[in-house]
């Protein structure tokens, strides 16, 4: 195989340096134009029941009125299929004349009601056609194309109904809810969404129908990310460009399902991928609207972008887009290596740094004991630039300085100096266990990397002034890794926001894209006017999301819809005021049966809403207590995780 064949086999987008949306087939949605050169379009779903007209169309409005461009209606069964007419009727005899969608799981015959009624479908492949029993089936492939001819007869009639109606569709695989039969063959894996989507595609591509949109949803922003890469290689080389909807499912609520969701959504973005997105938040729709806008009015002049040197052409042959694979780095003390990626807070503004300001980095002073108490979001290091801490550090926390201060220290045994590009010719002679190394990726050059390849203690900070700032960081990990340099990297980004928010999302994508993709082992956020309580959880919130350092409990818990079947948001709440000190433990928290437990896969313990009143736990995906008592599951959920050894007290 060539070297121009290997990197296009690993082909997703454009350009890997240089930002371009990808170019798509334009889906026309009522009067709202979906894909190629029109915006990104933002989108939600509702809330209420669906048979209460009034509520949803109320909701709606806010939504709308929010900014959403696409309003998205489950439809359960043939009924709430039908009233979609009377809410839509009511929505445009009130001047809104935004699109309807209607999100179909396990009913066809709700779809082809609905698909008469609104500009949209969504269905899902993995439980269009097939009931889901987690079962291992082998097949011939005489046996599994049988079951593609079973799967197109039942599906025909929507297509038919869709073309004669104008209906758009989408083909939405999610992670949890895949068939038993792709799980046969596929397995649990990001192949296996891709391959569930397109056999639904090819059918309707046979049917001469391309009124279509593709999603691949994950709660693992990881998984969502590969998914998506491996669909656009895949419809690539089968010469299909339809347009696609992102978004990590099940992200949760607050800053955590903010930080999920911008690194699954972001990520993508970054490299030109993605047609309309939906952030799924466990909150009202309304608040997923305004998240969402910050995600993509990010890339609305992105195109004149300082240019990114490549490496190689393209340069799609130096990682590996459809797996996880960690950059291989050498041990630096605690970085490096096996070693979870370091938390590094700035305290180098003007000013005394003070105890009270350890606490807001995880470091918890007792005066009384005269001891401090780290808790799992204690920050590694803190830069204090041209300053010293009055006080004894805490165990587990050492500081870094600029190295003319760092040479002033009479004790040096708790603090490392920093060292730039113009003090390079310095590091040889720096009797330290580390030397951290700030570089502008603008300053990185061949001899640069082997003068600090050579440095045994020597640790990288990189950083840009690019707008593609993704690309450009990128890219020194592709130079490091042609250098065949393993020096550990330590990712820094700097936001002169004034709005938490923002940072959150922008640094989310901007250092959970490369810590997916294997890079990184630490963070850096610097962000002058953004308490460091905020900065400090939202790196380790990326670090979770990202899955390269568990130091918190997990909530995968749907956004709600007409189906749930109890107050979401309260029962996340609840269940999070007792378990949020189980590190490392992942909680699916679903509204109904829809939803769990395929959607929560990725789960160690699930609570599923299963009737009024009535609550199923799962432990994994196996049933262990069944339609118990809502007043009550919530200590069942936790006598069930102390069965499993996995409870400790608080």
């Amino acid at each position: 195989m060539t070297f121009k064949e290997q990197s296009e086999n690993k082909k997703y987008c454009e350009s890997l340096t240089r930002y371009q949306r990808r170019k798509t087939n334009t889906v026309k949605i009522g009067d709202l134009y979906l894909g190629g050169d029109y915006p990104i379009r933002i989108q939600s779903m509702t809330t209420t029941d669906t048979m209460d007209t009034k509520a949803t169309v109320e909701q709606s409005i806010r939504m709308i009125e929010a900014g959403c461009e696409l309003v998205r209606i489950t439809a359960p069964s043939i009924k709430e299929a039908g009233n979609l007419e009377n809410i839509k009727k009511e929505l445009r005899l009130k001047g809104y004349q935004t699109p309807l969608v209607a999100d179909i799981h396990f009913t066809p015959n709700a779809a082809e009601v609905a698909a008469r009624i609104v500009e949209k479908v969504r269905i899902n492949p993995g439980n269009f056609a097939d009931k889901k029993k987690f079962e291992n089936i082998e097949y011939t492939d005489a046996a599994y194309n049988g079951e593609l001819e079973r799967i197109r007869e039942r599906f025909l009639p929507l297509i038919k109904i869709c073309k004669e109606y104008g209906t758009a569709m989408r083909i939405g695989t999610n992670h949890g809810s895949l068939s038993d039969r792709i799980l046969s063959r596929y397995g649990d894996t990001p192949a296996g969404m891709v391959e569930s989507a397109l056999e639904f595609l090819r059918i309707c591509r046979d049917e001469n129908y391309h009124n279509l949109v593709l999603s691949m949803k994950s709660s693992n922003p990881q998984v969502m990310v590969e998914a998506y890469r491996l669909l656009v290689n895949k419809m690539d080389s089968e010469q299909m460009f339809y347009p696609l909807h992102l978004g990590v499912t099940e992200a949760g609520e607050g800053d955590d399902g903010r930080i999920k969701s911008a690194l699954g959504i972001g990520c993508l973005l970054e490299d030109g991928i993605g047609d309309t997105i939906r952030v799924s938040l466990t909150e009202d729709p309304e608040f997923e609207i305004p998240v969402a806008k910050k995600l993509t009015e990010r890339y609305s002049g992105r195109v004149n972008h300082q240019p990114v040197r490549s490496v190689f052409p393209e340069s799609f042959q130096q990682f590996s887009p459809f797996e996880y694979q960690k950059r291989v780095s050498r041990v630096c003390h605690n970085l490096g290596g096996k070693n979870v990626p370091r938390v590094i807070a700035d305290f180098s503004q003007p000013g005394t740094i003070t105890e009270w300001e350890m606490k807001q980095i995880g470091h918890v002073y007792d005066a009384k004991l005269d001891k401090w108490h780290m808790t799992d979001l204690g920050a590694d290091f803190i830069f204090t630039g041209s300053k010293t801490v009055s006080f004894m550090l805490p165990n587990g926390l050492k500081a870094i300085c600029n190295y003319e201060t760092w040479k002033a220290i009479e004790n040096k045994d708790n603090y490392y100096p920093l060292i730039k590009n113009n003090e390079l010719s310095s590091i040889a002679s720096i009797p330290s266990e580390i030397v951290f190394v700030l570089l502008n990726c603008e300053d990185m050059n061949p001899e640069t990397i082997r003068q600090l390849n050579d440095t045994k203690n020597a640790v990288l900070i990189i950083e840009t002034n690019n707008e593609h700032r993704l690309s450009q960081l990128r890219q020194i990990f592709w130079d490091l890794k042609e250098a065949e340099c393993t020096l550990p990297v330590i990712i820094k980004t700097t936001y002169a926001t004034t709005d938490g928010e923002t940072m959150m999302l922008h640094s989310s994508t901007d250092c959970g894209s490369l810590l997916i993709d294997g890079y990184g082992d630490g963070l850096w956020i610097n962000a002058a006017q953004i308490q460091p309580s905020v900065i400090n959880s939202t790196a380790f919130g990326i670090l979770q999301a990202s899955r390269t350092r568990i130091s918190k409990t997990e909530y995968i818990s749907c956004p709600s819809c007409g189906r749930t079947l109890f107050n979401l948001q309260e029962t996340t709440a609840k269940i999070r005021q007792v378990t949020d000190h189980l590190k490392g433990v992942k909680i699916g928290i679903m509204g109904c049966i829809v939803n769990g437990p395929g959607e929560m896969a990725d789960a160690d313990f699930g609570y599923v809403g299963t009737g009024p009143g009535k609550i199923t736990l799962y432990k994994g995906k196996e049933v262990v207590k069944r339609n118990i008592s809502s007043e009550t599951a919530v200590d069942e959920l936790i006598n069930l995780i102390k069965e499993y050894g996995m409870w400790i007290e608080k």
